[in-house]
């Protein structure tokens, strides 16, 4: 009797998005990594949360990887896009100082809220698998918009030139990743 083997490419929704959330989790986890190590110069006091939301990022990263390999799919071609452009997104904004990186952190989660509550809707009663993956961070991903929010002056120069740049950036990659 012949072993049949899974395909490693994604042949569903939900397995498309569950690629493009994993390589955005990598995005997210060098965002971090780089604002962590210039912010201990150029903000020192967002490096306790700054870790804190990094270690988030990383569990998000390991549930979707854990339910890829469960699926028996292969990571997203912008994985490796995501994390460079995460590290050097990270390291411009940690040396731009405090509100820069707040800015990002807000800019960011927006988008990426409002993608995991469409996935959500998208998915619920077609891959309850993937439905309960993506709910798992929806909360964690608020807190640090929240949080970010929290530290960002309204009007502050860093957010009015940052959000809406990082915003589009992050838009695009998430587009480009669902048709690789």
């Amino acid at each position: 009797m012949k072993s049949e083997r899974r395909s490693t490419k994604a042949s569903t929704l939900g397995e498309r998005i569950l690629k493009v959330d994993h390589a955005g989790e990598q995005g997210a986890v060098n965002i971090y990594r780089a604002q962590i190590l210039v912010a201990r110069w150029t903000a020192p006091s967002l490096v306790p949360e700054l870790q804190e939301f990094k270690s988030h990022e990383e569990k998000h990263r390991a549930l979707f990887w854990a339910e890829l390999q469960r699926r028996g799919v292969r990571r997203c071609r912008s994985y490796w896009l995501c994390g460079v452009g995460g590290w050097v997104l990270g390291l411009m904004t940690g040396l731009l100082g405090r509100h820069a990186i707040s800015a990002t952190t807000v800019a960011v989660e927006r988008v990426v809220l409002g993608h995991l509550k469409a996935q959500l809707r998208d998915l619920s009663g077609k891959d309850d698998a993937a439905v309960h993956v993506i709910a798992q961070i929806v909360e964690e991903e608020q807190l640090h918009h929240d949080q970010s929010a929290s530290h960002v002056q309204t009007g502050h120069v860093w957010s009015k030139l940052l959000s809406p740049v990082v915003a589009a950036s992050t838009e695009s990659v998430i587009w480009l990743g669902m048709r690789l």
